[in-house]
């Protein structure tokens, strides 16, 4: 059971001109970019409040953060994770096992959070962090009186893994032991990633991360009208790329694949050669303004995670998802409950070829507009409200105290 003495611990008192307050975000980051996106899109949203706090990211993907990070934000880098095509987890860059780079990340956890002593702590996906390595630290910042947050994406998993999972890892008891509130970033009427799964915490339904992500917009050699490939960090995006390089373009239209940061050299050496053989294709590896592009592109097609349907989405674009679905079923569980509402369209990784993204991108620019549809996308810009509320909570409960 929480204890309730140091919940009700006063937070920093920024009064006296002694600091702001003080918000880390962790994500484990052991497959593609998508965690620390959403924990960027979250810092850009806080920096914005009137008495932005200082920020603090804590992650294995410090290229992607300081590509994007707001002012009054710093990034702590955690030695990185892999995951393979099986689902098996191992560093990404260091020869060690997997037991020494567990103690070395919770070590650096513990230490960087311990020291920051942050107001509230917003922990992405794993109540405990990935494989308990996040325990030491939460109990260090319940010691100093922080509120603690766990961010849900809008899908785990299918409802039989994710009920599996939450149970192995006693998503409840961390729950009950360490957190104030569970934020769930996304629309309850598509999908409750929480259906069937016990959380003893308030849960908030934020909306999508969708509307209001920072996007500068950036040149691009592409002329428009162009359609876009983007397959997320790339290690399992490949046969997309492939695919999409390979494709008939719409006549007038061009061409640009972001093949990811992670795409192995062969791959993306492979889509060069194609784009050689054309004068209507442009592969590029990164893009910084991903947002932007997929604003400005006639078409759009691209795996399914997150943070591409949440851009893709806020823009109105035209979206033919391929999802994943080895060794996950959360690309493919968002998908098919996203077109149910018109909001995309979807081929599954069996059925894709040249030829059936061919024929999709010739309707998607062909076809008028779709309706906007009944989803909400506005998550980013409740959450400074949730942010006063819940340090507001605290300071009340304070006053109680004292």
């Amino acid at each position: 059971m929480r204890d309730e003495t140091r919940r009700r611990t006063p937070i920093r008192d920024t009064t006296d001109g002694q600091g702001r307050l003080r918000v880390a975000l962790y994500s484990h980051d052991a497959q593609g970019l998508g965690h620390i996106r959403r924990n960027l899109a979250i810092a850009h949203a806080l920096s914005a409040m009137d008495e932005a706090p200082d920020l603090l990211l804590l992650t294995s993907a410090p290229d992607a953060a300081h590509a994007g990070r707001p002012s009054g934000c710093d990034i702590v880098s955690l030695p990185a994770l892999a995951k393979d095509g099986a689902g098996r987890y191992g560093a990404r860059h260091l020869s060690v096992d997997p037991a020494q780079l567990s103690e070395m990340r919770t070590a650096v956890l513990h230490a960087a959070l311990a020291s920051f002593r942050p107001d509230v702590l917003i922990v992405d996906k794993h109540p405990r962090g990935f494989r308990g390595e996040l325990e030491p630290a939460l109990d260090a910042v319940r010691a100093h009186g922080a509120r603690v947050v766990l961010g849900i994406r809008d899908v785990l998993d299918d409802a039989h893994t994710a009920a599996r999972e939450w149970r192995e890892a006693e998503g409840a008891a961390a729950l009950a032991a360490w957190y104030d509130e569970v934020w769930v970033y996304g629309d309850r009427d598509v999908h409750d990633p929480l259906a069937g799964l016990e959380t003893p915490a308030r849960v908030r339904y934020t909306g999508y991360l969708a509307h209001g992500r920072p996007a500068p917009r950036m040149r691009t050699r592409a002329d428009e009208p162009f359609v876009l490939a983007m397959v997320g960090a790339g290690q399992d995006g490949a046969h997309v790329a492939h695919a999409f390089a390979r494709s008939r373009l719409p006549e007038g239209h061009r061409g640009v694949v972001i093949a990811g940061p992670h795409m192995p050299d062969p791959a993306v050496h492979a889509l060069r050669a194609i784009a050689a053989e054309r004068d209507d294709l442009r592969v590029v590896r990164s893009a910084p303004d991903a947002a932007g592009l997929i604003a400005r592109a006639a078409a759009v097609v691209g795996m399914g995670g997150y943070n591409t349907v949440c851009e893709a989405l806020a823009a109105r674009a035209p979206l033919l998802v391929v999802p994943r679905v080895e060794p996950r079923l959360e690309q493919l569980v968002r998908a098919e409950a996203l077109a149910r509402r018109g909001a995309l369209d979807v081929v599954l990784p069996d059925d894709l070829s040249p030829d059936a993204i061919s024929g999709w991108t010739a309707r998607a620019i062909r076809r008028a507009p779709r309706p906007a549809p009944p989803i909400d996308l506005d998550g980013l810009s409740r959450l400074p409200r949730l942010f006063a509320d819940l340090v507001g909570m605290r300071t009340e409960e304070s006053r109680h105290v004292a």
